[in-house]
């Protein structure tokens, strides 16, 4: 199975190990993940107006160059997913927006009219719908068994649910499967969709560290000992702000672990 990758800006920076993990772990069951050339910054945050064109414009390159690839093109950062799903959305919902962002980009990269039509894949869907989590479970040579953990899906990866599609987003279920998948047990715990805080980190941290700390709270009432998570802004939040935090891993870790393919962190 070939992928085109779009790994985004913070994956390259402060994110580079949900990149080599996630990247190592593909390779671990069979799937090649092609990084597109010459990707751009997605915005990092979706534009609701809808007549801002310049933001949408490095997600509907990314678009058209895997569907020129004639691949999927699969994200891993919940921030860069959250754009470029929603964007490829409306380029294939919103005439206006389609029309003016391939009048732009027509004329100054004589690019092919793009309509929305491709698809777009987050990595836990490539595990959970093209690879299959008992396919995951089959390959796992360091099963994770003990140890209990929380998922934390915080605000992009499911909302708004009838664009994003992902998973239920009151009872989602995706990384708890992913957990059994690699052999542990998922904590469920009521704050483990809610947001952390993130987004208002530079404006008011003692907000954020509130937020956080409701968050690591709730999972360590209910058993958690970790929590994992695909946001870097989550990541750092959760870690950074929160007063008691709980260990906090990319998913990605813990598959290349699980896969028996995970690095020391230090090399």
């Amino acid at each position: 199975m070939k992928y085109s990758y779009y790994p985004g800006c913070t994956l390259s920076a402060k994110a580079q190990e949900l990149d080599r993990w996630g990247r190592r772990a593909m390779e671990a069951l069979g799937v090649t993940l092609e990084e597109l050339p010459q990707w751009q910054c997605c915005g990092a945050v979706y534009p609701n107006a809808t007549d801002e064109i310049a933001t949408r414009l490095s997600s509907v390159r990314a678009l058209s160059a895997a569907k020129e690839a004639g691949q999927p093109l699969v994200t891993l950062c919940s921030a860069c997913h959250h754009v470029v799903r929603r964007v490829n959305g409306d380029m294939r919902n919103n005439i206006d927006i389609r029309q003016k962002v391939n009048a732009y980009l027509g004329t100054m990269e004589d690019a092919a009219p793009y309509e929305g039509d491709w698809t777009v894949l987050h990595y836990l869907e490539v595990l959970r719908d093209e690879v299959g989590f008992d396919k995951v479970k089959e390959r796992v040579v360091n099963p994770l068994t003990g140890r209990k953990i929380g998922a934390y899906y915080g605000c992009l990866l499911l909302r708004p649910s009838r664009e994003m599609e992902m998973d239920d987003p009151e009872n989602p279920r995706i990384l708890e499967d992913f957990i059994r998948a690699i052999g542990a047990e998922p904590v469920y715990y009521a704050m483990r969709n809610e947001c952390c805080g993130g987004y208002v980190t530079m404006e008011d941290k003692s907000q954020a560290a509130r937020r956080a700390g409701a968050v690591m709270d709730n999972a360590r009432a209910c058993g958690a000992e970790m929590l994992i998570t695909a946001c870097p802004l989550c990541y750092y939040n959760l870690r950074e702000n929160a007063p008691s935090p709980l260990p906090v891993h990319y998913f990605t870790e813990l598959l290349a672990e699980a896969l028996g393919v995970r690095e020391d962190r230090h090399e």
